[in-house]
């Protein structure tokens, strides 16, 4: 499958992940549309305003929606909606489709997301991407970036293929960091190693940011202990998560400052937050497998009570 220079992209999900990604796009040139709910207004009226360590900018007017109908199929489409409105995946995607052309991005987090679409569209028709990145939608329409980190992309199904390197070089030319990887379960399991504790620490901790989790001798060590459980249940599939890699988690984190995880800015603002693809998912995957989970376990129980209760 070959993008043509100038691709028609629909972005789903249009909070900081999907706004953010979506205006590099549409900088680098690409036709973006944007589906957008709560935010439509502001953006259709005043555009996407994006702060990054290094640099801002204004996008302009903005190809804003609020149904996919309208935008119609698309070469790429970028999925970016929070896991807990995957249900609505068969009503909003089909518009956007066109069988045999359209490629299907989701920069969600958790495991069972490349299933669904994969359902839908064919696996073949799937990419995962997962983003190492520290950004926040601070107001309607305006997007904050602390940490450009990079996404790593990965095939649903299968090795990376010439249209997953030529998806690579779409995003490094509009200025996000992209690496291909060859295994999604890999990238996966090494994803979670930083948003189950990381997200779920500071929520069950009492709503407080990372540079908090590592200040706190305690908290830190759950960290790792929940990390050691991933490592463990990872390596029950075949994922070797290296000692190098683990320590990384704490030393990026160090640079993250007073960072709001987003499972925590959810919680904040009584949004749906992602219990079941962040923290059930790996924890039945892991158990199914007989990896003893007690941390992840305790810890997932207590942020379903959590979310409960507040909503």
């Amino acid at each position: 499958m070959n993008f043509p220079t100038k691709l028609k992209i629909a972005v789903v999900g249009t909070g900081a992940i999907g706004a953010y990604y979506g205006s590099l796009l549409a900088q680098a040139g690409h036709e973006v549309h944007f589906l957008l709910r709560s935010d439509y207004e502001a953006v259709k009226a005043n555009g996407y305003h994006v702060q990054t360590p290094k640099a801002k900018f204004h996008l302009h007017p903005v190809n804003a929606h609020n149904n996919t109908a309208d935008i119609g199929p698309c070469d790429l489409v970028v999925i970016a909606l929070k896991t807990t409105a995957n249900a609505i995946f068969p009503e909003i995607l089909p518009p956007l489709n066109s069988p045999g052309k359209t490629v299907f991005l989701t920069l969600q987090n958790g495991m069972g997301n490349v299933e669904k679409l994969g359902e839908l569209f064919g696996l073949e028709n799937v990419v995962a991407g997962l983003c190492f990145v520290c950004v926040n939608r601070t107001a309607p329409g305006v997007i904050e970036n602390y940490m450009p980190g990079y996404i790593q992309i990965a095939e649903a199904s299968g090795t990376a293929r010439e249209r997953t390197q030529a998806l690579a070089k779409i995003l490094q030319d509009s200025g996000t960091e992209c690496k291909v990887s060859d295994s999604l379960e890999r990238a996966l399991w090494c994803k979670l190693c930083w948003n189950v504790p990381f997200n779920g620490i500071a929520i069950a901790a009492g709503g407080i940011t990372t540079d908090k989790i590592m200040q706190s001798p305690p908290l830190r060590i759950l960290a790792e202990k929940l990390m050691r459980e991933l490592q463990a249940a990872a390596a029950a599939y075949g994922v070797s998560i290296s000692e190098k890699f683990i320590e990384g988690q704490f030393t990026v984190t160090d640079g993250m400052g007073p960072y709001k995880p987003s499972s925590l800015i959810d919680y904040w603002e009584k949004r749906p937050v992602e219990v079941e693809s962040i923290w059930g998912e790996p924890l039945r995957r892991g158990l199914a497998k007989g990896i003893p989970m007690g941390n992840l376990d305790c810890l997932y129980h207590l942020l379903d009570h959590l979310v409960r209760a507040k909503a």
